[in-house]
């Protein structure tokens, strides 16, 4: 008997595809999927969460590069070994139907045997060459950024200076530590090393967008919730958190609508900046003694690596807020555990027991040398294992 021999698969990766925003798609694609989305200069978050949630393959309708400035996304999912297909043109959005099984191959985008569209493939050497060739541009990406952060302070001089336009809230945030997450840098890195900080002193905690939802994901509930509730889980956004909505100067306010929705009255807060700059406007107006911040950006890279003008308002908010901003490796380097009571106690009980001792089995002329020796020794012993 012969048996019919099974038809060799199609070549390359197939996979169901999740097309849209960054954010949408960031928010729907599943392990094994293929995300299509349109991201000028793909940086370290995206391409870390795009790594996180389990793509099989980025295409990218726009340069994941463009010689800007060194971004680091690319690097990461080649690293991670996640393909991705470049510059592949805007009408591939349009192409593609969302949740559709499609074939990537070589750069090209398959329906069956029909063609799509198609870009250029990806290699470490490749995004090593871009990466050496951007880093020449750092001079006048830093002058752009200046006259961007100019610009932001001519804009919003009142609220930087003065917190004119801050929105008043009912959580209490004056002469209490605050501390405000952001889905983004070493998130979850570094709420596991807070976790001392957050039993011990718990500070009020604000989640920045998906940052809300990284709380709960930790075993937080949060205190307060800014930024665009439309990407949030429902879960969070019910948890009994005060919701601020982070709006543009235009009115749009994403997420308010949804809010209502489910019976919530969020707070709306107008601002042209990050809605973590917006988090971080209301604990400082509101009289926080101190503000620690987890995931967010501290370094010139990551300022860079965002390649926003929103990064000025994020520069220009940290001068305001000064001393009283401390980065959350900061806090887990300098918070120390205090020491519990009961040991202090059972050292007091232990003392009393020896010197009970001492007078039971000595003599009345040996009991003072007797204690002055044992005490003697315990505290050689002390100094001595220290």
């Amino acid at each position: 008997m012969r048996r019919a021999r099974k038809a060799a698969p199609p070549p390359g990766l197939t996979g169901t595809v999740r097309v849209g925003s960054t954010s949408s798609v960031l928010s729907r694609v599943q392990v094994g999927e293929l995300a299509v989305i349109d991201h000028l200069d793909l940086d370290k978050v995206t391409a870390d969460a795009l790594v996180s949630r389990g793509a099989a393959a980025v295409v990218n309708a726009s340069p994941s590069s463009s010689g800007r400035y060194p971004n680091l996304g690319p690097e990461i999912l080649l690293r991670a070994g996640v393909p991705l297909v470049d510059s592949v043109g805007p009408e591939v959005l349009k192409l593609v139907r969302d949740g559709e099984r499609l074939r990537l191959d070589g750069g090209v985008i398959y329906r069956g045997d029909e063609a799509l569209a198609g870009g250029e493939l990806a290699t470490a050497e490749r995004v090593q060459t871009q990466m050496r060739d951007a880093r020449t541009g750092l001079a006048s990406q830093l002058e752009a950024f200046a006259g961007d952060t100019t610009a932001y302070l001519r804009q919003e001089s009142e609220l930087i200076l003065d917190g004119v336009g801050v929105p008043e809230l009912t959580t209490r945030l004056r002469d209490r530590q605050v501390l405000v997450v952001v889905r983004a840098y070493e998130y979850a890195a570094e709420l596991a090393a807070l976790k001392s900080y957050i039993a011990e002193v718990r500070p009020v905690l604000v989640g920045v967008d998906g940052g809300a939802d990284a709380l709960l994901e930790a075993g937080y509930r949060p205190d307060l919730v800014v930024g665009d509730l439309e990407q949030l889980a429902e879960t969070t956004l019910s948890c009994g958190a005060e919701l601020v909505v982070h709006a543009d100067r235009d009115g749009t306010a994403p997420g308010l609508e949804r809010a209502r929705g489910l019976g919530l009255t969020p707070v709306l807060f107008p601002v042209s900046g990050s809605a973590e700059d917006a988090a971080l406007l209301l604990a400082d107006v509101g009289g926080a003694a101190l503000i620690a911040v987890a995931g967010t950006h501290a370094s010139l890279a990551e300022f860079l690596d965002r390649g926003r003008p929103a990064m000025a308002s994020t520069f220009l908010v940290r001068l305001r807020l000064g001393h009283r901003l401390v980065d959350a490796r900061a806090v887990v380097s300098l918070h120390r555990k205090r020491a519990a009571t009961w040991p202090v106690f059972l050292l007091a009980g232990l003392l009393l027991a020896v010197a009970v001792a001492v007078l039971v089995t000595s003599g009345p002329s040996s009991i003072g040398h007797d204690i002055s020796s044992w005490w003697d020794s315990l505290v050689s012993s002390v100094t001595g294992s220290t």
